[in-house]
């Protein structure tokens, strides 16, 4: 965990944002905070208003209630000074292919007040692009492509990163990548990220938090890769020989919860406390029960989206 997750203060606060269009709430009452050094994905099924939220967030789109306050500074009534706290890439970047990389962010450079040469270098270094500076874009891979953007994005060295989809067409080598290179600009320089990706999976490993929505509905939120503190219960999967015995057995050991057999891998699977494995496998041992394998189970991001949206599928 960054050391900049510590830090009390919201970079970002949405306050009862809704959205009207022809009637109909698109955002609806939706508020959340974004803490400094963390990445916060923003996860919805189609149609859940992630990208009017995003679009909202950037100025793109008036809102029809609420507001958005960045470092402070609303982007309803401050929106010069609140906005020159976000960096973003809502579509794909676009770059002068003919000139180099260094170029196009020159380029950017001469538009943003106060960007020094040392910054242009802090941030391709950042995004580990220090090498290829000086090769002209339409060289560039996508990936290569996408992380020259969210340099840009950085130069003006804002406190919010905010990313749509930032792996859309990458292969797995550039995905994982690009996860790297996020997951350092939070921890090195301390910049909250928040990104919307359909990839379920990658936002369980690059994610600090995810924030779920439906229908413009705040659902819920949730931090990831937290400790199982030692009072919370656990799930594992014990296989065994005899699964009628080894569920006899098992439920004999008080506050153990026998929660599912599984007929065909010879499973049995169990809610319990770390300090009760020993206890639960001692009993098995005593009963003659012969134990394969220990596992602990875990239910994937995706599993719990599913049940936090009721069955729909994200897109």
């Amino acid at each position: 965990m960054s050391a900049y997750q510590n830090q009390q203060h919201a970079v970002m606060q949405l306050r009862n944002v809704t959205k009207l269009i022809s009637g109909k709430k698109i955002v609806d009452q939706l508020s959340f905070d974004v803490y400094p050094g963390e990445i916060v994905g923003l996860l919805g099924p189609n149609g859940a208003g992630k990208t009017t939220t995003i679009r909202m967030i950037v100025g793109l789109m008036d809102m029809s209630e609420g507001d958005v306050f960045i470092q402070g500074k609303s982007i309803r009534s401050d929106f010069t000074k609140a906005i020159r706290n976000i960096g973003a890439i809502i579509e794909n970047p676009e770059f002068y292919p003919y000139m180099t990389g260094y170029d196009n962010l020159k380029q950017y450079q001469r538009m943003s007040e106060g960007v020094t040469e040392e910054r242009l270098k802090t941030v391709t270094e950042l995004v580990g692009l220090q090498d290829a500076m000086n090769k002209k874009v339409r060289a560039y891979s996508l990936g290569m492509r996408q992380r020259l953007g969210i340099a840009q994005a950085l130069l003006h060295n804002p406190s919010l990163l905010i990313l749509d989809e930032p792996t859309n067409g990458l292969d797995p080598a550039g995905i994982r990548e690009m996860r790297e290179y996020l997951k350092r600009i939070a921890n090195e320089a301390g910049i909250s990220i928040l990104v919307s990706s359909h990839l379920l999976a990658e936002m369980e490993l690059m994610c600090s938090r995810v924030v779920v929505i439906q229908e413009g509905k705040y659902v819920t939120h949730r931090t990831l890769g937290e400790p199982v503190l030692q009072e919370q219960n656990i799930s594992i999967s014990i296989r065994v020989d005899d699964l009628d015995r080894a569920r006899k057995a098992a439920a004999n050991v008080e506050q153990v919860e026998v929660v599912q057999m599984l007929v065909e891998s010879n499973e049995l699977v169990l809610s319990l406390m770390d300090e009760q494995i020993p206890q639960v496998v001692a009993k098995l041992g005593s009963e003659q029960v012969q134990i394969y394998r220990i596992t602990e189970t875990k239910q994937s991001l995706e599993d719990e989206f599913l049940k936090w949206t009721g069955g729909n599928r994200i897109a």
